[in-house]
């Protein structure tokens, strides 16, 4: 009874609402600000063939429709090296989008995969954009890469291992990996000290051989191996750093990183920030004020503006990019 009585109310309120309408007929005319952004969803970039198994690994692209030639832009999500979600952080993407630039969300493969598997997907990610340059309407000498957290790592990775060509594997390797511009958020720079400037208890997290990063550089316990702390092989643990790769003409990295993470040390973004600028590199490291790991404040308009504004500089302005010669006939770009 009483779910009739209350039925028969919302039914008489809606009725209301529906009277107090009036009934107009207007012509309006609407300003043209925006263009149109079309979402390719379901893309394998590449596979991984195994044995007994093979490992598709997919990407969404976001692609302004204009006729220029766009710089392109490949997101690696954060996910402590257990997982890769690379249609997350939508609201930076979309502005990146709405800029004119091409972005990509890139999956990868993550621990109990050993590294450099991450960093061999990152760059045939990349590859696949360049091969595709031309349909995507992508200008293939202005890419930049962004990643929070992991997919930090991942980005300065890709920046410092520019030229490195012992990683690029798989397919369309008659390109070229190499990148343009960096933007890390919160990102891991040293493996061997992620837990710098925190409490000895924080520290010792670190220090375990269960913890992601030395799982992704020694592999988790198994037969007659026992595990082992990142630390224990410092030569590997830097091979497998950001800051292991430096070296002079590095692409411009952008670094932002809150004063209050309490999962990776703000000290990462500080010492890759010193560790550019003595190699004679250009970098900017931004410190967020209070905030944590992945906080809300990175989903705010003042850093997303403050992310699209560095690839404007770094890459160029899309809408003043020049025309795409190869325009594809019946394409929806």
């Amino acid at each position: 009874m009483k779910n009739i009585v209350l039925g028969f109310f919302l039914t008489l309120s809606l009725h209301t609402m529906a009277q107090s309408i009036p009934n107009t007929e207007e012509t309006i005319q609407v300003p043209l600000k925006n263009g149109m952004i079309d979402l390719l969803t379901g893309i394998t970039y590449t596979q991984i063939i195994d044995q007994r198994r093979v490992t598709p690994l997919k990407m969404t692209i976001l692609v302004p429709r204009t006729d220029r030639l766009k710089p392109a832009i490949v997101y690696f999500p954060g996910g402590g090296f257990t997982s890769a979600d690379y249609d997350k952080f939508y609201e930076m993407k979309d502005a990146l989008a709405k800029a004119g630039f091409v972005v990509a969300g890139a999956e990868y493969r993550v621990v109990p995969n050993l590294f450099p598997t991450l960093l061999q997907d990152a760059k045939a990610a990349v590859r696949y954009l360049k091969a595709h340059a031309s349909e995507l309407g992508i200008d293939p000498d202005k890419i930049g890469v962004l990643g929070d957290s992991a997919g930090g790592y991942l980005a300065q990775l890709m920046g410092t291992t520019n030229g490195e060509k012992a990683f690029d594997v798989g397919e369309n390797l008659d390109q070229n990996s190499t990148v343009q511009s960096v933007v890390s958020l919160y990102g891991i720079s040293n493996l061997t000290n992620i837990g710098e400037d925190f409490p000895d208890k924080i520290k010792a997290v670190h220090q375990s051989p269960a913890v992601t990063e030395a799982l992704l550089v020694n592999g988790p316990a198994f037969g007659d191996f026992a595990g082992a702390p990142v630390q224990s092989n410092q030569k590997k643990a830097l091979e497998a750093s950001p800051i292991g790769h430096l070296k002079k003409n590095l692409p411009p990295f952008l670094l932002m990183h809150g004063d209050d993470d309490q999962l990776v040390s703000p000290s990462q973004s500080r010492q890759m920030y010193e560790a550019l600028l003595k190699d004679g590199n250009t970098a900017q490291l931004i410190t967020v004020k209070g905030a944590g790991h992945g906080s809300f404040h990175f989903y705010q308009p003042g850093i997303i503006k403050r992310v699209v504004d560095w690839y404007l500089l770094t890459l160029g302005d899309p809408v003043k990019a020049k025309k795409n010669p190869q325009k594809v006939k019946n394409s929806n770009l």
